[in-house]
């Protein structure tokens, strides 16, 4: 085998051999441990960076297992796959850190480390996924991984949440299963391809074509956090924050957006999907889950919660993004990937490091926080603004070619009233925070703290947050720079809309 053949299987080596050492490690030997979960998170990143110089000079790295006449396990490195992994590979380093530092006095933290290893080797397993059979393989595997994490406190809310999660995706990804094999055995191997593969196959029913995309799309749509298919994700709310933030930033819900993005582009291709009509529908969904999730997290005092279901709101840009034909939408939702995980794994950051140093939960009391916890504070300030679209935070980048796709596309009779209700809802829900952060007076509790104590939390808690924050800021200040997330997501939708 060659290094271009090596290369993926390295890379999902690179979390899957330390989770599993991980296991056997004993709850005491905190530095083997730290150095197995640090020395995987820097390995991939370094192989990772090897395969985006590649892959943007149009290397193919690609690795094939034949398990059954025509039937293989893929894994094979495109832009798009590139993208969803290095997203993986970054956030998984910074959520390692803080989840040392968040989890150092813990018991259990061997198994929750080695879940948490799984769950990204089945997270890059499935972006590199070359066929859609291989993508619900790691797609099944990321459910089973992330299980024992969102009940790893152990307590009846924690195991309840886990079972409610549980029964929601495993019933997503049987849906899932039935879509693939029933599309498997009309069109034969379902390998990803830039501008979709059924166009080109003669004598395809487009009716039960279009059943089997609702099939798909529905299996996914449950990861996705779609109406009616969210609710398990603000149940998942009681797990320990470093999960909360895999879930809504790296792993679960990015997973089901990816897989429509796959569906769409690469096994349907977004032209043909249109001429399907498929596209009006998953817009429709698209636009309803994020007024709906904005309504809610209006009405939610808890922190998680509120920003459990920003997330159901924010993850259906992604959705919004393919459903309008056009270079500009893709771009502007394929970038959201990245731009909604960089602020919200920064939200979620700073809600665990509330909860860690001062035992707070909900929004009604965190006046003052700001002069207590000014650096959490501040990154928590960059995370809500770019949520809203405030230039120059990352998030507004994604609206504005969200907003340009739209008159591309002649849809802006209703995706920009979606993208302005959206943005004044998301204002209603994060403005009152930080009002209250920075501006109400700090709790007479806090005054003997603010004189005796330092500011902040411990800098394991500290830095994970400031940098995510700094990151979602500089994909805004400098989207137009090389290998920025929006020139990687140019390239992705040249190559798609590529005659």
């Amino acid at each position: 085998m060659t290094l271009n053949e090596w290369l993926p299987l390295l890379i999902l080596g690179s979390s899957l051999i330390p989770g599993v050492l991980i296991f056997y490690i004993k709850e005491r030997d905190t530095s083997l441990r730290t150095l197995l979960n640090m020395g995987g998170a820097l390995l991939k990143l370094a192989l990772v960076g090897l395969m985006i110089w590649g892959v943007f000079h149009e290397q193919v790295y690609e690795t094939r297992w034949t398990l059954a006449p025509g039937l293989e396990l893929v894994l094979h490195a495109d832009a798009m796959s590139v993208l969803f992994v290095s997203l993986s590979t970054v956030l998984w380093l910074v959520t390692t850190v803080y989840a040392i530092g968040y989890l150092e006095r813990t018991p259990h933290r061997s198994r929750f480390f080695g879940f948490f290893c799984l769950c990204v080797t089945a997270t890059v397993g499935l972006a590199l996924a070359g066929n859609l059979f291989t993508f619900v393989v790691f797609y099944e595997a990321l459910t089973l991984a992330t299980y024992p994490l969102v009940a790893h406190k152990g307590s009846p809310e924690a195991v309840r949440g886990a079972r409610i999660y549980l029964a929601y995706t495993l019933a997503g990804g049987m849906i899932l299963l039935v879509g693939t094999i029933w599309l498997r055995s009309i069109a034969g191997p379902l390998e990803f391809s830039q501008g979709g593969i059924l166009d080109s196959i003669e004598g395809l029913d487009r009716s039960t074509l279009s059943w089997i995309f609702l099939l798909l799309i529905a299996g996914l749509g449950v990861k996705a956090a779609l109406v009616p298919l969210h609710g398990w994700l603000p149940q998942a709310m009681v797990a320990p924050a470093p999960v909360s933030a895999l879930l809504h930033a790296v792993a679960v819900v990015k997973a089901g957006a990816f897989g429509i993005v796959r569906v769409v582009y690469d096994v349907y291709g977004i032209e043909f999907s249109a001429s399907l009509d498929l596209l009006a529908p998953l817009g429709a969904a698209a636009a309803v889950t994020i007024i709906y999730g904005s309504l809610r997290a209006l009405s939610q005092d808890h922190l998680k919660r509120r920003l459990a279901y920003s997330t159901v709101s924010q993850v259906s840009y992604i959705a919004l993004g393919a459903a309008i034909l056009g270079p500009l939408a893709t771009v502007g939702g394929l970038v959201h990937l990245v731009h909604q995980g960089l602020m919200k794994i920064t939200l979620f950051f700073a809600a665990g490091n509330y909860a860690e140093t001062l035992g707070i939960q909900r929004v009604s009391e965190m006046d003052g926080v700001g002069r207590r916890m000014p650096g959490t504070t501040l990154a928590f300030t960059v995370g809500a603004l770019g949520m809203i679209g405030v230039p120059p935070v990352a998030g507004f980048v994604s609206k504005w070619y969200l907003g340009l796709g739209a008159v591309e596309a002649g849809a802006t009779d209703w995706v920009i009233p979606v993208l302005v209700i959206s943005s004044l809802l998301n204002a209603l829900y994060f403005l009152p925070i930080l009002y209250r952060a920075w501006f109400r007076p700090t709790p007479s509790a806090w005054q003997a703290d603010l004189q005796s104590r330092p500011l902040e939390t411990k800098g394991a808690l500290l830095w994970p947050p400031v940098i995510t924050a700094v990151l979602a800021l500089a994909a805004g200040l400098f989207a137009a720079a090389p290998y920025s997330p929006l020139e990687w997501v140019q390239l992705i939708a040249e190559r798609e809309y590529r005659p």
